[in-house]
C-alpha cells in the first residue's frame, strides 16, 4: 500500500492510496481457493476444479466484494498510520481501477481538532434549591380534586349544559344499517369532553331526561375504522338522565380513587412529584450555566462538515416550527409551501450551530479522556422507556433500534452527554441558593428569553414557556407517585 498526502490544511486531509494489482490478485486467489472447496462443476470431483478455470468463471463476480473489503481495511490502516481521528465518515472515491492494474482511490476527511481541556475543578456554579411548603402541596391536591368530578342525577326537567354529563342509550347506523361498535346502553357522556365524534356532543346540549334525539354526524376521513371513514351516521339517542358535576372532597376517598391508601399518601406523592419538578428545573438551570462556562472557556476551529450538518438540522427544525405556526392559521397548509428562513435568521443561527458543535466536541473529549461510557443496561432502559410510548408495538421499537445504528447512536448520545455533565458537576465548585418555586420558574423563563436561539426563534415560531406555574400532578402521576415530565430539556437545545 502506498499513501500520498495530497492535502493537509487546517482540519482537512486528503490522501491518495495505491493498492498494487499483485495484492488484488492475491486476494482473488484466496477467495477462489475458498470457492474451490465447495463448488460443483461437471467433469470434476468436489474440491478438484482447476483454479485457473474458477478464476475465469468467478473472478469478476468476486472482484466487487474484494475491492470493498480492501478499501475498508486499508482506509482504516491509513487513519491509524497517520494518527487521524475523522470528525465524520471519510469521503472515499475510486480514482482508477482496471482488471490487472493497480487500485487507486482518494480519501478526504476532516479531523477532530486538538485543543486543551479547561480545568474542570475551577468551574464555579450555583444550584437553585426549593423547599416544598405545605401551601404548595395543598394547592396541588385541590387542583387534583377539581379534576375529579362526581356527577349527580339532576331533576327530570333539567336541560343538559356544556360540562354536564348525560346517561344515554344509542344505536348508530350508516345508510340505514347498524354497524359494529355503534350501540350502547347506559353510557355516560360528559358534554364538552370531545370524547365522541366531532359534532355529536354539541347536539345533546339542551336535552333532558326522557328525550329522544337523532344525532347526525360525519366520521372523520382518517377514522380508525376505514369502512366508516368519511361517512354520515345517524345515532338514535335516548336520554336516561342528566347529571350535574359535584365537587369532590379532599379526603381519604379521593386518595383511594387515585390508587393510594389515604390522604397522607396522596400528599406525600404530590410532594415527591413537586420535588422532582423542582429538581428538573434546577438541573436545567445548572446545566445551562455549565455549558455557558464551557463555551466561554474554549475557542477552536471545528470541522466544516459537522458545522454544515448542524446548521442544516437547525434550519429543518425552524422550517418545521414555521409550518406548525402556519397550520394554526391555515389547517390545509403543506410543509412544502413553507417559506425558507430569512437570510437574517440563517446568519444568526450560524453562531448557535458553531456553539453546539464546539460544545459537543468538548464534552466528547472530556468523556473520552475520563473513560466515561454508557452501559448496555442504560441503553436498554432508554429503549424500553421509548417503547412504552407505543403500546402493543414494543417489539417493533426494539427491532428498529437493533437494525438502525444511527437511531441507536441518537438514543445513546443524550445519555452520554448527561453522564459527562454529571462527571463535571462532581468536580466543579457548587454553591446552593435557596429560592421559592415562583422565583425558580422566573429565573428559568428569563434564561429562556435571553438564550440566543430563543431570540432568533421569536421571528419564526411562537414562544413556549419553560414550565407551568405550580403545575399540579395528573391522576396517573399521583397514582404512581412518579415525577412529572413537564420540563423541557432546554439546556440541551442551548448547545
Amino acid at each position: 500500500m502506498k499513501i500520498t498526502e495530497k492535502e493537509n490544511n487546517g482540519l482537512k486531509r486528503k490522501y491518495e492510496v495505491v493498492i498494487t494489482a499483485a495484492d488484488i490478485d492475491a486476494k482473488i486467489d484466496v477467495e477462489i481457493l475458498e470457492v474451490q472447496k465447495t463448488v460443483k462443476m461437471q467433469g470434476f470431483r468436489p474440491g478438484k476444479a482447476p483454479v485457473s478455470l474458477l478464476k475465469k468463471l468467478h473472478g469478476k463476480n468476486l472482484l466487487g466484494k474484494i475491492l470493498e473489503e480492501t478499501i475498508n481495511k486499508t482506509s482504516a490502516e491509513v487513519l491509524k498510520k497517520k494518527g487521524d481521528r475523522p470528525a465524520t465518515q471519510p469521503k472515499i472515491e475510486v480514482v482508477s481501477f482496471e482488471d490487472g492494474e493497480d487500485l487507486v482511490y482518494s480519501m478526504e476527511l476532516e479531523v477532530v481538532p486538538d485543543f486543551d481541556l479547561p480545568d474542570l475543578a475551577k468551574i464555579k456554579l450555583e444550584r437553585l434549591v426549593v423547599k416544598v411548603d405545605k401551601k404548595q402541596i395543598d394547592d396541588a391536591v385541590e387542583n387534583i380534586a377539581s379534576g375529579q368530578k362526581d356527577y349527580k342525577k339532576a331533576a327530570k326537567t333539567t336541560k343538559a349544559a356544556d360540562g354536564d354529563a348525560v346517561l344515554i342509550d344509542y344505536v348508530g347506523s350508516v345508510d340505514g344499517e347498524e354497524f359494529e361498535g355503534g350501540t350502547a346502553e347506559g353510557a355516560q357522556l360528559v358534554l364538552g369532553s370531545n370524547t365522541f365524534i366531532p359534532g355529536y356532543e354539541e347536539q345533546l346540549v339542551g336535552v333532558k331526561a326522557g328525550d329522544k334525539k337523532d344525532v347526525v354526524v360525519t366520521f372523520p376521513e382518517g377514522y380508525q375504522s376505514e369502512n366508516l371513514a368519511g361517512k354520515e351516521a345517524v345515532f338514535k339517542v335516548t336520554v336516561l338522565e342528566v347529571q350535574k358535576p359535584a365537587a369532590v372532597k379532599v379526603d381519604d376517598e379521593l386518595a383511594k380513587r387515585l390508587g393510594l391508601e389515604d390522604l397522607d399518601g396522596l400528599k406525600n406523592a404530590v410532594k415527591g412529584q413537586i420535588e422532582n419538578e423542582h429538581s428538573g428545573l434546577s438541573r436545567t438551570h445548572i446545566k445551562r450555566a455549565l455549558l455557558d462556562v464551557l463555551a466561554e472557556a474554549v475557542d477552536f476551529e471545528v470541522p466544516s462538515n459537522m458545522l454544515e450538518m448542524e446548521n442544516e438540522q437547525i434550519m429543518q427544525q425552524i422550517k418545521m416550527d414555521m409550518h406548525r405556526q402556519a397550520v394554526e392559521t391555515n389547517p390545509d397548509a403543506k410543509p412544502e409551501d413553507t417559506e425558507e428562513p430569512s437570510d437574517e435568521v440563517k446568519e444568526e443561527y450560524k453562531d448557535i450551530a458553531l456553539r453546539r458543535v464546539r460544545l459537543g466536541l468538548l464534552l466528547s473529549e472530556i468523556g473520552s479522556k475520563n473513560d466515561i461510557q454508557v452501559g448496555q443496561d442504560e441503553i436498554t432502559r432508554a429503549i424500553s422507556a421509548e417503547a412504552r410510548k407505543y403500546p402493543g408495538q414494543e417489539q417493533q421499537v426494539f427491532e428498529y433500534f437493533q437494525k438502525d445504528p444511527n437511531a441507536l447512536a441518537q438514543m445513546k448520545a443524550p445519555l452520554y452527554e448527561e453522564k459527562v455533565v454529571d462527571f463535571i458537576l462532581e468536580l466543579a465548585k457548587i454553591t446552593e441558593k435557596k429560592v421559592s418555586s415562583d422565583e425558580m420558574i422566573a429565573i428559568i423563563e428569563a434564561e429562556d428569553d435571553d438564550a440566543p436561539e430563543k431570540k432568533s426563534k421569536k421571528k419564526v415560531a411562537p414562544k413556549k414557556k419553560a414550565a407551568a406555574k405550580k403545575a399540579a400532578p395528573k391522576k396517573d402521576a399521583a397514582k404512581k407517585a412518579a415525577p412529572k415530565k413537564a420540563v423541557a430539556k432546554k439546556a440541551d437545545k442551548k448547545k
